[in-house]
C-alpha cells in the first residue's frame, strides 16, 4: 500500500489566517485538526472541517496538552485519569463539531509534546490509548512508526484498537528511531533534504538518520507539519512523489 499524507491543520488563530488549510488540503489524506488546547478554535475546527469535506480528506482529532502559550511543546505532569480526560474532552469537541457538518472522526494523533511523550514513556501511552478506547465511535491511533512498532501493537490491542503508523517528511530522526529535538541543530529539513527522505521512504521503506545510520520503518502515513512552511510550499511535490 502506497503511503498516506497526513498534516496537521487547524492551527491558525482566526479564520483569515486558514490559507495553510486550504492551501494543502487538496493534496492530503488525512487532516489533523487542532482541538483548542495548543491552537485553533471551534470556528477554525469547523472550517477545517469543511476543508476536509471539500476534498474527501479523513479526519483526524489531533489533542495536546492544555498549553496555548508554548504551541503545545511544553511537557506537563498530569495526573493519569485528568489527562484521560483532557485527551477525550478535545476528541468530543471536534466530534460535536464534526457531526453537525455530517461528518466522522476517524482517528486520533496527539500533538507535539504530548506526542513526545508518549512515545516514550508507556504510561502516557497507555492513557492515551484508553482515552481513545473509551470514547465513542471505531478511532484509530496515529503514532510514530519505529522500531519498537510490534510492541507497540501489541499494546493496541490490548485496548482493542488500530494503529496507524506514521513517518515524518520534514524531521530528521536518532540512529534510535526518534525525532531529534528541535533544540539541535538540523532538526527539521530543508526542502531539498526532506523530498530526498519522502523518496527514500516511498521507494525503499527507510531513512537516512543524523548519523548516516539507513533505518528501515514501515509506515501507513507520511506528515507534513503544517506550520513548516517549507513543508507546505512543498506539499505538491511531496504528493507528486507518493503518487
Amino acid at each position: 500500500m502506497p503511503l498516506k499524507l497526513n498534516c496537521d491543520l487547524g492551527e491558525s488563530d482566526s479564520i483569515e489566517m486558514v490559507n495553510v488549510d486550504a492551501q494543502v488540503m487538496p493534496f492530503i489524506d488525512q487532516a489533523n485538526i487542532a482541538c483548542g488546547y495548543h491552537a485553533g478554535n471551534e470556528l477554525i475546527m469547523a472550517q477545517t472541517v469543511d476543508y476536509a469535506l471539500q476534498h474527501k480528506v479523513s479526519i483526524g482529532a489531533h489533542p495536546s496538552y492544555p498549553d496555548r502559550e508554548n504551541f503545545g511543546r511544553k511537557s506537563m505532569n498530569i495526573p493519569t485519569p485528568q489527562l484521560i480526560e483532557l485527551i477525550q474532552e478535545q476528541i468530543m469537541l471536534l466530534s460535536k463539531i464534526a457531526a453537525k457538518k455530517n461528518a466522522i472522526i476517524s482517528y486520533v494523533k496527539p500533538h507535539g509534546a504530548l506526542y513526545n511523550d508518549m512515545m516514550i514513556n508507556g504510561h502516557i501511552r497507555s492513557a492515551v490509548m484508553q482515552a481513545i478506547s473509551d470514547s465513542p465511535g471505531s478511532l484509530a491511533f496515529m503514532l510514530q512508526a519505529t522500531p519498537r512498532a510490534e510492541n507497540h501493537q501489541k499494546e493496541a490491542e490490548a485496548f482493542g484498537i488500530e494503529l496507524i503508523f506514521e513517518v515524518f517528511a520534514d524531521r530528521c530522526y536518532t540512529d534510535e528511531g526518534a525525532l531529534l529535538s528541535r533544540s539541535m541543530p538540523g532538526a527539521v529539513h530543508s526542502r531539498k533534504r526532506m523530498l530526498e527522505q519522502v523518496r527514500q521512504l516511498n521507494d525503499q521503506g527507510s531513512l537516512t538518520t543524523v548519523n548516516g545510520l539507513v533505518l528501515p520503518l514501515s509506515a501507513d502515513s507520511l506528515c507534513v507539519h503544517g506550520d513548516n512552511a517549507e513543508g507546505v510550499a512543498a506539499i505538491a511535490d511531496i504528493r507528486h512523489i507518493l503518487s
